[in-house]
């Protein structure tokens, strides 16, 4: 090779070489000549600068140089620059805004608050004119705290008489100032109940076990002697003196408290745990969760165990949470899903001691015996088909599985009996409560299928029969117009009671042997619709409200912790009840 190639062949590997072009070479110094020069200035002559013009630059600062893009290879005009700026600029936000005309100007803060009114104020109207078409509502209530403010949430729930689709709306999401006591949230509920006009179509208010909440109704609901005492129409003399000095105690009345059975069932996780740590097997029980926590800790603090745990497992382990309910069992479940030796490898990796055979086998069991548990959880907290009569056929369901798992177990052999035994002193008060049964049996889903004891049959369908007959003959009427026509001779010798009860036990028996489990069948019994709609409104759980306070984090995020409670219960109600996107096309 000759010295020029040579020395060509090293220009072309120098990193600058694409912007000069090799002339020649003399001895070890190559002659190259710049391809801008001689592109862009090849009329200008180049000449070494004089010492005024050296002097007369430093007295004056060189000015910015002007960017020329008419040699650019792809031309852009002007007007799709523009765009393209405000696209980056504005997210292309303005391009949605209507502005008519040219000298109208854009909506601003205030002008936006008044629109926002205006839609909540919209909104409202909406939600009155539904609930005065309905007869049963439920409601479910609870209190938040965040940002250490305290806020009272609260949902509505009804079912469509027509269509028997479930519905439900945000009804407040308030500031509660002061104390949290039984008076106050009492006060609050009813405040809400009466700003809707609910306060004679609600059939129950579903609430967590809080000692406030469950004081409140205590103290403030209507009872039964109550309404029996409004119907007696003997005169009697009261003072007037005494009357007045309590008027303001128990001047308002709640409807009826329901516990949410989630929370309940969450009460038996708990039960569970004190068992273990006081039994016999606590010993196994801790070694084991405590090393699960290792793990757990391990992988959520360190980014080098989560990115070991993920590539080796090729997925995340599950850190519990406790405001989240079945976090604690699904965590164990994933530890659980990991073959041994490949989690003993995992073990070794994070410095912790390795699983033994006893512990791992104790902890597939704990899943497999709390299983049930945990599917009843997710079904309750439902809000879309979820109905109270859920509640009852869940809980047999529940125990008999969770019976049925005793023969396969070898270290929680008992852990059974322990749980069925809690659901029993936990709900004891719903296994036989007249509403819930009744809720349950006219579901067409279960009627009776759910019951195991014959003489409980028996029970429940007289007590729907019995149901049946006190209803009001005009909710009876309709199904029978179609039955007698007009004709005065017989409506003189007709017997209404005889008729009536005739009637409703042909109902209890024809629902009863129907087919079908939607809820569309209810459209051939009236007087089971009627009792179906009037028990099932309510939900399970007081879920529906958590979800709320959810959507509330959303809105009242740290840096908009300075916003109004009005305008945060209006932006969060407004977006749980999809208000913006119902009505898109107004």
């Amino acid at each position: 090779m000759s010295d020029s190639a040579e020395a060509r062949a090293c220009f072309m590997k120098w990193k600058y070489s694409r912007h000069f072009t090799f002339l020649k070479q003399a001895d070890k110094n190559i002659t190259v000549i710049c391809k801008h020069l001689t592109r862009q200035h090849r009329q200008s002559l180049l000449s070494e600068p004089s010492s005024s013009s050296i002097d007369n630059t430093a007295a004056t600062p060189a000015k910015q140089t002007k960017l020329d893009f008419t040699s650019a290879t792809q031309k852009v005009s002007e007007g799709e620059l523009k765009k393209m700026i405000a696209g980056y600029v504005s997210l292309r936000l303005l391009g949605k805004i209507p502005v008519c005309g040219k000298k109208a100007a854009l909506p601003d803060r205030k002008k936006f608050s008044t629109y926002l009114d205006k839609c909540y104020a919209d909104m409202e109207m909406e939600l009155k004119e539904t609930f005065e078409s309905l007869e049963y509502i439920s409601t479910t209530a609870d209190i938040w705290t965040s940002h250490n403010k305290s806020f009272l949430g609260m949902t509505a729930h009804w079912i469509d008489p027509s269509t028997f689709v479930r519905g439900h709306a945000a009804l407040a999401c308030k500031r509660v100032r002061g104390r949290r006591t039984y008076d106050v949230i009492g006060n609050e509920i009813e405040q809400v109940h009466s700003a809707y006009g609910l306060n004679s179509k609600v059939t129950a208010t579903v609430t967590d076990n809080g000692s406030n909440f469950i004081k409140a109704f205590r103290m403030f609901q209507k009872s039964d002697s109550d309404e029996e005492s409004e119907e007696d129409e003997e005169v009697t003399l009261t003072d007037v003196e005494q009357t007045l000095s309590t008027e303001s105690e128990g001047q308002f009345s709640l409807p009826p408290h329901l516990r949410c059975a989630s929370h309940t069932l969450n009460l038996i996780f708990h039960d569970v745990e004190k068992w273990l740590q006081a039994n016999e097997a606590k010993f196994i029980y801790r070694s084991a969760t405590s090393k699960c926590s290792a793990m757990w800790t391990k992988a959520n603090r360190s980014s080098v165990a989560s990115e070991l745990v993920d590539n080796f497992l090729k997925k995340k382990l599950i850190v519990p949470v406790s405001t989240q309910w079945n976090s604690f069992h699904d965590a164990l479940s994933r530890i659980t899903d990991i073959p041994l030796a490949e989690l003993n490898t995992v073990c070794t990796q994070f410095g912790i001691k390795c699983f033994t055979d006893r512990e791992y086998l104790f902890l597939k069991e704990y899943c497999i015996v709390l299983k049930p548990l945990t599917v009843a959880l997710d079904i309750l907290q439902g809000e879309e088909n979820c109905y109270f009569g859920i509640l009852l056929p869940t809980l047999e369901i529940v125990m008999s599985r969770t019976l049925a798992l005793q023969d396969e177990l070898k270290l929680t052999a008992s852990l059974p009996d322990i749980i069925v035994k809690a659901i029993k002193v936990r709900f004891s008060s719903m296994m036989d409560n007249k509403e819930a049964l009744l809720a349950a049996v006219t579901l067409p889903k279960f009627k009776l299928r759910w019951i195991r004891e014959e003489e409980k049959k028996d029970m429940v369908r007289v007590m729907l029969t019995t149901e049946c007959r006190g209803l009001s003959l005009e909710d009876q009427q309709p199904a029978q117009d179609h039955k007698n026509p007009a004709n005065s001779t017989d409506d003189f010798f007709s017997f209404e009671e005889d008729d009536c009860t005739y009637s409703a036990e042909t109902e209890v028996m024809e629902y009863l042997k129907s087919a079908g489990s939607e809820l569309g069948v209810l459209g051939q019994f009236p007087r089971i619709k009627a009792i179906s709609l009037r028990y099932n409104t309510a939900t399970p759980s007081s879920a529906p409200v958590e979800r709320l306070f959810s959507l509330g984090n959303l809105v009242l995020t740290p840096r908009r912790n300075r916003l109004s409670s009005e305008c945060f219960e209006r932006l969060t109600l407004m977006r749980y009840n999809n208000f913006f996107k119902n009505n898109t096309a107004k």
